[in-house]
């Protein structure tokens, strides 16, 4: 006999199951399926995808610019 009716046969309610990550926030709109705490956790992340996208392109300039003349691994067309 299964759990359920096993409860239905005693007259207990159904069995409530516990949902860890279920996000009470309010939605955006009632039509997007999207809560106000998935926007801020999108905003957060695109921010800081940015930054490491800005620190990626100092780190590239630098090694063009600086590193890779200095190593003789290429010469500066402007130098």
């Amino acid at each position: 006999m299964g759990e359920a009716k096993r409860r239905a046969i005693q007259g207990l309610p159904p069995k409530t199951v516990k949902r860890d990550n279920v996000d009470e926030s309010p939605r955006i709109a009632p039509w997007l399926p999207l809560t106000r705490n998935q926007a801020d956790q999108f905003v957060r992340l695109t921010t800081r995808g940015a930054w490491v996208g800005i620190a990626a392109l100092v780190l590239f300039w630098v090694v063009v610019r600086f590193i890779g003349p200095a190593a003789g691994w290429w010469a500066l067309a402007d130098g």
